[in-house]
């Protein structure tokens, strides 16, 4: 993760776009937040993915991004996929690992070992053109787009969901900790400060609503703690994402993602008018 605004796109089939599904679910949250089920609620689900592509991708459509890949200069090798996969933190190799146990032999397997021996690093050793044209290729394979799927959710969106309803968070702040894990990652690391220290912080400023704390106050508290870390990240200086997108939601009382949702990311306007 750890991404900066993009503008690459790689056109999918149409039959593609459609054949994309999505699959991951979570505890209930607080009726504070507008909704028992949260995020896992299809539909919400939907528009968290859309709204992480804003900032990701500068599309709504997430589902077109399965194919994409570049280096985006960031210092992680190549980023990828519908939430950037890098191949310098090894969540694209894991990607590329959980597509081989579904099609065994398939073209990206050949380049695990090199994946391997590039993590860490920005290196493209053993990778090149010969690998993109294969990732952007392998998009056209339902399994491999289920094999993003399944690491998007397993890695980054049920535990960032399952934190927040563990905190007693309605819909957008499961997608507000969410977001937080796409960009940062669970933990600190070189250069990037985690998911885990930036709930901590928040969590130290202010209780969560589980603790009998007001969710908007709450909320407030763990964003000012993410502009905090992003400020403390060399990779990422916009604060857009959070300030002119998460803040406005949560100052316009929509805990539950009600739309419509209008926003902005990078300078560029976004709305959602319905599911």
């Amino acid at each position: 993760m750890n991404r900066i605004v993009r503008v690459l796109r790689l056109p999918l089939t149409a039959a593609l776009l459609t054949a994309a599904t999505l699959t991951g679910c979570s505890g209930p949250a607080s009726e504070a937040g507008g909704t028992e089920a949260g995020l896992a609620d299809p539909v919400k689900k939907r528009i968290a993915m859309r709204l992480v592509s804003s900032a990701e991708n500068s599309s709504l459509d997430w589902e077109a991004q399965y194919p994409y890949i570049e280096d985006i200069g960031d210092g992680r090798g190549y980023t990828a996929g519908i939430i950037g996969f890098c191949s310098g933190t090894g969540d694209l190799r894991k990607v590329v690992e959980r597509y081989g146990k579904t099609r065994p032999g398939n073209p990206l397997e050949r380049f695990l070992p090199a994946l391997r021996a590039v993590e860490g690093s920005d290196s493209h050793a053993g990778l090149g053109e010969p690998f993109t044209r294969a990732w952007a290729e392998a998009a056209e394979d339902s399994a491999f787009r289920a094999a993003q799927d399944g690491e998007r959710d397993a890695a980054y969106f049920d535990p960032a969901v399952d934190r927040a309803a563990e905190d007693g968070l309605g819909a957008l702040g499961q997608f507000i900790h969410y977001d937080a894990y796409v960009m940062h990652g669970a933990d600190d690391t070189e250069g990037s400060v985690g998911f885990r220290t930036i709930r901590r912080e928040a969590m130290a400023a202010a209780r969560t609503p589980a603790r009998g704390g007001d969710e908007e106050a709450y909320l407030n508290a763990f964003l000012d703690a993410r502009v905090a870390a992003i400020g403390r990240e060399p990779s990422h200086t916009d604060t857009s994402r959070v300030e002119s997108a998460q803040r406005d939601f949560v100052r316009e009382g929509k805990l539950g993602l009600e739309t419509p949702l209008r926003w902005k990311v990078y300078g560029d306007s976004y709305r959602i008018d319905e599911g």
